[in-house]
């Protein structure tokens, strides 16, 4: 049976080699269970890292210029990017 793995990773802009800024992992194999601040370093330093390392990116975040007057508005992170891994494992 296969199982997905997936990673999203929060880059300081919207470029794939830019630094990690923030990161969340879900392990749909039921092998670990990471939860917020679990980590101190991130996975990756860039999101290249983690597709030469065998990620699939399958989506990124759209590019939209920011609203007059919001750009500087910190409330959440604009590239978001998402990766998957397919493991496989016993039923």
């Amino acid at each position: 049976m296969r199982r997905q793995t997936v990673l999203v990773l929060y880059l300081a802009n919207s470029a794939l080699d830019s630094p990690v800024v923030g990161w969340s992992r879900y392990d749909g194999t039921g092998g670990t269970r990471h939860m917020a601040g679990d980590d101190d370093e991130p996975p990756y330093r860039t999101g290249l890292d983690a597709l030469k390392d065998g990620w699939r990116l399958f989506q990124a975040s759209q590019l939209l210029p920011h609203q007059r007057g919001a750009e500087f508005d910190v409330s959440y992170l604009k590239y978001e990017f998402w990766f998957e891994q397919l493991s496989e494992v016993e039923a």
